[in-house]
Parts: structure tokens; C-alpha cells; sequence
């Protein structure tokens, strides 16, 4: 046992402290035993406050070792796996009795193979890791060290290469603040297997429309060998060519063809045979080109847009497409400026699309319009959705006090095949059905497999929030039983009086139906209770759910695409519980936007309808109808701006306005309004390591520069950002790799947009063993650089150590000789006052004079 202080430095105050005291009993006067006690009371109380201060602690040892094996089984050591559990498994053949051992993997991330354990340990099957593209040594000494007790002397075997990329193993090392943990490191052989990597991928970060652009690619080859370049622009195939490869760097030129304006997406893709790595086979780049703006006008085949011939086409690059080919990933949207869903219903674009566009819409200023018809805004099924989120109007309405009374059942299928995303996208789609009914209305949710599972009785929904709970925790399992659980609910529905009554019914399989099925179905629609089915994935039976629709008057949705199923039920919600469609003629009454007054400065012309919708709080309010609902809202969306118009372009609904001479430039000024102000910002992207970049203003024009950054599957991702000097920032961006694009806005509310790459980790580039780190870790830790597995277990030299503070004990000292001192003073003063009375009547001890006597003989003489 050993005592051991940890901030020796307030040892200075003793000095004075000395001095002090030494002053003090100097200049007492009488020194008694009195005085003398209080004093070392006094004295003994500092001391022992002031050995507090230095924080003492006892050290007590233990034999206590624990030997920690660390497995790094990232990519780089791909074909190492059995030599590093073959030494492992030898080194455990050493370990001693009263030697505690565990087993860890790591990579990027950090697993557990054996906890730590006295007993004897068996090598475990080993499972691959999921971040085997990184290697961060310092996370997993971190890791490793606090699994086990730390007062036991301990060894950590890293079994490595050597080649971290991640962290700093270094500046972890110096934070021990004992000598307990020594790090014994085995180098493992990396094995050569050939390999051909796309290392560069260089085009232009802006140019042109119709500028001649080229593309450079470079190939890093272990080997002579021969593959295949395929080249693709914004996900579409660009081309092909058949490569020869030489060891070491290869670098090929190709020239790109001209493209319309916005964000340009280029990927290159490498195929070779016996290729080890396909990790490094592809690298991505981005363009943007600069010159018309380039509009998206989304339609359907039931009902073609006409807003692309009244667009200006020589200013705009009018681009249709239909919904369902709106594309599947981010860099499909960014080449467009604006974006106009004309009557397209949601349960065509999906929940991901939508998300989509939302993200371009606010981190890349893309504008953003929708217009009415009987499959837009509450009719489409665009309640909660994205898109409802950008838009400056809400699916809701006013007035529901007006409305027909409604019993709603929806019937789920949870059988097994819709466990994943089928059922949580199903839950979370009869959940929004759930807030877009009132309270008084009528609900019920069955859930089934081969048994009816009547999760919400039908009934008034008095609670949404307890009904929303229960639906969301219905779980998959079972076959498929279909019918029992559609009749249970024209069952509950039969006897009800309510105006309408619907049932839904989502299912991914197949099932035996009853005979008469559709007799009964057919009497239930006449009854006042009508039928609509979705079938969800290829599997399910296309044409039972058809024929249920039909014969119950609903109607069939086949989903290819899951995440429409959310828009599909609120849009049947909507359907049955509002009258959206406001079909009385009505003139527009004109707001506060004054491009819109300009326009209609000569008379507003009278329309049809619209589709009922509320504006938001903060929205600009353009035209109102005489019932105060929104006819042109618009808003400002993240970067971007967006327009809602509620009646419809065909002339179906806007009926005079669509005749009207000035029509074309009602659409031409609501492009004005939504497209970005997009700037030719002289801005220098320049990647440091990485996910490190540095972006530059080299106008000099700007101070502050803010950066959003999205990936391809548009999920915005952190920007670490640190403003370095005026107009110039670096970024760090945590990301998978692949394309990251990302949008730069200054304090001269310029934008500009560009793609980044971020690379393959170094795991899957080839290196050597990085000897001289392991070498260096063995040696911080007093550790050595293994040479036979059984020197894992030789014995520590060190003993464990437990710590045990007395600073509580010494501060509970000083207190008691504090309080010591205190009542021994207070106490001492009665002791005069005793000696004054007893001495009132002295007794003269015999043989003594007293003092009276000695007066009298002075008088006599």
C-alpha cells in the first residue's frame, strides 16, 4: 500500500500557512497549557485542511490481469481472418488461471466476440462487421479499455496493419494517466490480390449550355489486364469502351456532350474481371451548367398539361414528363429551376419522390408549383405528405361542421410477407387517416392473418391519439385470410345510421374467398356501404381486388411503389369526408402581391371552381375567393419559392381565365416568381482530404458563406462548418460515399449550387502495412511487437491498483479539531468568573499575616 497526493502545488501554501503560526505563538504573552492546546488544535485543523487540498489517495495492489485481443477486420485485411484467429486461438492456449481475457473485433464500428472472462475461452465463429470500410484504432482502444475493471493491470494485443483511417490513435494513448494498460501489437501480413481502382474523376465544376465539356478518368492497376468503362449522365447510359490497363495509373479523356442548364450528375463504373475491390469500380462528379432555366411540367395520361405551350419557350426549357417517371433519385430533380405538378394525384408519386422534391426545393431554391383538379392538394392524397410541407397551403378546410356524418373501417392485412416497410408504411398510412376524421365520426380498424384481430372496435373516435397508438403497434405474423375480417366490417357497419360509410382494404397476398362473395358485397354497396382495395407489391391478387372495387363502388389501387400507400388512404379519407370541389362561379378578389395586381390591373375574368385548401400563417395570399379560401397562395420554402393554385389550367374549372388573352402571362409570371435567382458566384470548391472541403468566394464580395448539403437519396446530411476568412469556409461532411450536392448562399443572397464526391475509404486503395505506427503504439505503452502468440499472456510488470481518496476523512478531521478549538475557548471563559466568587472569603493559611491585620499595625504606628 502506497500513499500518492494529485496536486502537489497547494503544498506552497504551507509556507506561509508556517510562518503564520510560528509569528502567532510568538506573540502570545503568558504561554500556558491552555494556550498551548488551542494552538496545536488550531495548527493541527489547517494541516490537516491543507492535506485535503492536495487531493491524498491510498494505493492498494491487486494481481488482478486482463488480456484484451483486438481483431481489426476492416477491408484492408480481407484474407487475413485465419491467421488472425489461428493466433488468437494459440495465444489462448498460454493463458494462465488467474488471467482474465477478452475478445473484440473492430473496424469503423466496435463489437464484443467474448466478454471478458476468468474461465477458458474457445474461439467464437466470427461474423463479418458493418463499417469494414473504415479503421479507427483510437475508438477501439477507448472501447476495449472500459469493458473491463480499471484497477486491473492490463494488456490490449492489436492485431492490425496498421492503416487507420479514422481518429488519432495518438492522442488517445496520451491521454492514460497511469502505466496500468501496456499495448502489445502483431502485425498482420496484408495479402496481395489483383485489383483495378477508379482513383480520379475529373469534369468542370460549371460551365455552359452547350459548351463542349471533357471528362478524365484515372485507373490505378495492380496488374496487366483489360475491362470495361461504362459512362452515365444524370443516371442514364453515356457510353461504353473496352480499356486496356498496365500496372500502376492509367488516365483516359473523353469529350461530353452539350446538356441544358442546371446540375449535372456524370458517373463512371469500371467492370474487371477478377477484380478484388468493386468498392473503388465507381466514382461520381457533378457539372453545373449555366443558361436557360429549365422548367419540369408533371402530368398524367388522364389529363395532359397545356402549360408547357403557354410558357415562353424562348426564354424557358420546357421539359414533360408523366408521374409515374418522375425520377428515383435526387439528381434527377436538380437539373430544373422550377417544378409544376399540373393535377397530378400523390398516390402516383410516392412518399420518397416527394421527399425528393422537397429537399430540392429547400436547400437548392428549385421553385415549386401545384395546381387544382380532381386528383390535387386534399383529392390527391397530399395530406402530411412533403409536398403539403412546402406548399403554402394545407390539405384542411374550414367547415367541418357541414360535413356528412361518416363510419370509416380500415382492414389491414399483418400476415408475415407484410412485415418491413409494407406494414409500417400501411400503419403509418391509416394513422393520417385517423387525424383527418372528426371526433364524432364513426372508426374501426381490423388488423388480419388467418384470424380477425380487432384492434380498434368501430366506434366514435373519441380519442385519436390512443387509436393512432394502437394502430401504429400492430406487429406481422400469420397466413392470409381476407374475407372474414372485410364481412366483420359491413358487419359493424350494417346497422348505423350515417350518411356514407366506407371500408379499405390493404393486403399484399392471396386467399380462398367464400362463394357468393360479391353478392355480398354487392349488397352491402346497396346499403349504403361501398368497398375500395389496395393491393400492395406483384403478389398480390390483382384481379380478386379489382373485382371486390368494383362490386363494392370503390376503387382498386395496385401499388408497385410502397410508399404511395399513405396517399392513397388519405385521399380516400379525404373522398368520403369533405366536399373539397367548390363549384359556384366566382371572380377572384385580388391580395397585397403587387405582380400579381399588375397583371390583373384590367379586370379580373370569372372562374368555375377550385379545390378547397387553408393558407398558412405565413403565406402570401394572392387571390381569395368570395368565401376568403386561397385561389393563388405562395410562400418562401427553405431556398426556394413556391405558388398554389387551386383551380385547374385546363379551363375546366378556371373558365373564363383560360380564355382570357393575358393567359399565357399568368403563367409566365407565376414562373417569375418561383424560379431561383440563381448567380454565377465565382465560388472555388476545393477538397482537402476526404469529406474536407474549402469553398471560396473569389470576388471577395462576400463575408459569410452558409452551406446545406444533401445526398443522393435526398436525406440531408450535417455540415460541419468553420468560416476560416471572409468569403471562404471549410466544411467537413459525414456522409457514405458517393455524390453530396450542395447548396452555397452568401450574405449577397447569391446561390449556387454544385456536387462533391466523397471518395471510397482508404481501406479498399492499395498500401503496405503501416509498420512504423504499430511499432510506435508497442513502444508509447511500453508494449512489444508480438513474434509468437504466447507472449500475449506473458506477465504484466506492473500489479494492479485501487485508488481510494482520504480527502473526505481529512476534511471530516480538520471539522472536528475546528469545532474543538471553538468550545474549548467558549468554555474557558466561565473559569474567571468561578475564581472571582470563591475568593470572596479568603482563608489565610496558618502561620500567614492576613491583609487586614498588616493595616491595623500601619495605623498604630
Amino acid at each position: 500500500m502506497d500513499i500518492r497526493i494529485e496536486h502537489p502545488l497547494w503544498l506552497l501554501v504551507l509556507v506561509p500557512i508556517t510562518v503564520y503560526l510560528i509569528f502567532t505563538w510568538r506573540t502570545v504573552g503568558r504561554k500556558t497549557p491552555r494556550t498551548a492546546l488551542l494552538f496545536i488544535l488550531r495548527s493541527a485543523s489547517i494541516l490537516f485542511l491543507v492535506a485535503a487540498l492536495v487531493s491524498p489517495f491510498l494505493v492498494l495492489y491487486n494481481d488482478e490481469e486482463q488480456i484484451l485481443f483486438l481483431a481489426d477486420r476492416s477491408a484492408s485485411n480481407t484474407g487475413t481472418e485465419e491467421e488472425m484467429n489461428a493466433f488468437i486461438e494459440q495465444s489462448l492456449g498460454a493463458k494462465k488461471a488467474d488471467q482474465a481475457v477478452g475478445l473484440y473485433s473492430f473496424a469503423g464500428d466496435f463489437r464484443t466476440d467474448a466478454s471478458l472472462t476468468k474461465e477458458k475461452v474457445l474461439m467464437p465463429e466470427i461474423e463479418a462487421l458493418e463499417e469494414v470500410g473504415e479503421t479507427d484504432i483510437e475508438k477501439a482502444f477507448a472501447l476495449a479499455n472500459s469493458t473491463g475493471p480499471t484497477d486491473a493491470a492490463t494488456r490490449i494485443v492489436l492485431l492490425s496493419d496498421g492503416l487507420q483511417t479514422r481518429g488519432d490513435v495518438f492522442s488517445y494513448l496520451q491521454k492514460f494517466t497511469n502505466n496500468r494498460v501496456q499495448i502489445d501489437v502483431a502485425q498482420l501480413k496484408r495479402k496481395t490480390f489483383p485489383d483495378a481502382a477508379l482513383t480520379r474523376l475529373d469534369v468542370p465544376r460549371t460551365a455552359y449550355a452547350g459548351q463542349q465539356q471533357l471528362m478524365t478518368i484515372e485507373v490505378n492497376a495492380s496488374d496487366r489486364t483489360s475491362g470495361t468503362l461504362y459512362l452515365y449522365q444524370d443516371d442514364r447510359p453515356l457510353g461504353e469502351e473496352d480499356i486496356d490497363l498496365i500496372p500502376g495509373k492509367n488516365q483516359f479523356t473523353y469529350p461530353l456532350p452539350s446538356v441544358d442548364t442546371g446540375l449535372v450528375k456524370y458517373e463512371a463504373k469500371l467492370v474487371v474481371e477478377n477484380d478484388h475491390f468493386l468498392e473503388n469500380n465507381r466514382m461520381f462528379a457533378a457539372v453545373t451548367v449555366q443558361g436557360q432555366p429549365s422548367v419540369l411540367v408533371v402530368e398524367t395520361d388522364d389529363h395532359p398539361s397545356v402549360i408547357p405551350e403557354l410558357l415562353d419557350q424562348n426564354t424557358l426549357n420546357v421539359i414533360t414528363l408523366r408521374a409515374q417517371d418522375l425520377p428515383s433519385t435526387l439528381s434527377g430533380y436538380l437539373p430544373y429551376q422550377a417544378i409544376i405538378f399540373d393535377n397530378v394525384p400523390g398516390t402516383l408519386v410516392g412518399e420518397e419522390k416527394m421527399a425528393m422534391i422537397e429537399q430540392t426545393v429547400k436547400n437548392f431554391g428549385t421553385g415549386f408549383m401545384m395546381t387544382g383538379g380532381t386528383d390535387s392538394f386534399g383529392l390527391g392524397g397530399y395530406f402530411k405528405t412533403p409536398i403539403e410541407t412546402l406548399l403554402p397551403v394545407e390539405m384542411e378546410v374550414k367547415g367541418k361542421e357541414e360535413l356528412p356524418s361518416l363510419g370509416l373501417v380500415i382492414v389491414m392485412d399483418r400476415s408475415g410477407s407484410m412485415s418491413g416497410s409494407k406494414l409500417s408504411l400501411a400503419r403509418e398510412a391509416a394513422a393520417r387517416s385517423v387525424d383527418l376524421l372528426r371526433e364524432k365520426d364513426t372508426f374501426g380498424f381490423t388488423a388480419f392473418d388467418d384470424s380477425i384481430w380487432e384492434v380498434v372496435p368501430v366506434g366514435p373516435l373519441d380519442d385519436k391519439e390512443d387509436v393512432t397508438a394502437k394502430i401504429l403497434s400492430v406487429p406481422a405474423a400469420g397466413g392470409t385470410n381476407i374475407f372474414p375480417s372485410v364481412a366483420k366490417a359491413y358487419e359493424d357497419l350494417a346497422n348505423l345510421s350515417l350518411q356514407r360509410k366506407h371500408v379499405i382494404l390493404l393486403t399484399d397476398g392471396q386467399s380462398s374467398m367464400p362463394s357468393g362473395y360479391l353478392d355480398i358485397i354487392e349488397e352491402a354497396k346497396n346499403n349504403n356501404t361501398t368497398l375500395s382495395t389496395v393491393g400492395i407489391g406483384s403478389d398480390a391478387d390483382q384481379a380478386l381486388l379489382e373485382a371486390m372495387a368494383e362490386a363494392g363502388g370503390g376503387r382498386y389501387y395496385g401499388v408497385s411503389d410502397e410508399s404511395t400507400v399513405p396517399a392513397i388512404l388519405s385521399r380516400e379519407t379525404i373522398t368520403m369526408t369533405r366536399t373539397y370541389i367548390e363549384d359556384n362561379p366566382f371572380h377572384m378578389k385580388l391580395g397585397p402581391v403587387a405582380e400579381w395586381n399588375e397583371l390583373f390591373a384590367e379586370g379580373v375574368p370569372q372562374m368555375n371552381a377550385y379545390i378547397a385548401t387553408t393558407a398558412k400563417q405565413t403565406a402570401d395570399v394572392a387571390a381569395v375567393s368570395p368565401k376568403e379560401d386561397p385561389i393563388i397562395a405562395e410562400w418562401k420554402y427553405g431556398l426556394g419559392r413556391t405558388v398554389a393554385f387551386t383551380s385547374d389550367s385546363s379551363g375546366k374549372w378556371s373558365g373564363e381565365l383560360a380564355a382570357w388573352e393575358k393567359y399565357p402571362d399568368f403563367w409566365n409570371t407565376a414562373m417569375r416568381r418561383i424560379l431561383p435567382s440563381y448567380s454565377s458566384a465565382p465560388y472555388v470548391v476545393t477538397q482537402l482530404d476526404g469529406g474536407k472541403f474549402t469553398i471560396t468566394d473569389t470576388s471577395g464580395e462576400s463575408a459569410f458563406l452558409e452551406v446545406s448539403a444533401v445526398t443522393e437519396t435526398g436525406e440531408e446530411i450535417e455540415v460541419n462548418e468553420d468560416q476560416t476568412a471572409p468569403g471562404k469556409t471549410e466544411i467537413t461532411l459525414e456522409a457514405a460515399p458517393g455524390l453530396v450536392y450542395l447548396s452555397v448562399t452568401d450574405d449577397q443572397n447569391r446561390l449556387f449550387e454544385t456536387g462533391v464526391t466523397i471518395p471510397y475509404g482508404e481501406e479498399y486503395s492499395p498500401k503496405e502495412p503501416n509498420e512504423d505506427l504499430l511499432a510506435a503504439i508497442a513502444e508509447e505503452t511500453g508494449g512489444r511487437v508480438l513474434e509468437e502468440p504466447k507472449e500475449a499472456f506473458r506477465s504484466l510488470p506492473y500489479r494492479g491498483e485501487e485508488r481510494k481518496s482520504i480527502t473526505t476523512l481529512l476534511v471530516f478531521g480538520s471539522l472536528l479539531l475546528f469545532f474543538a478549538d471553538i468550545t474549548l475557548r467558549r468554555f474557558s471563559r466561565f473559569v474567571p468568573v468561578i475564581r472571582k466568587r470563591s475568593s470572596v472569603e479568603p482563608i489565610d493559611s496558618p502561620g500567614q499575616t492576613s491583609v487586614s491585620e498588616l493595616l491595623k499595625q500601619k495605623r498604630k504606628r
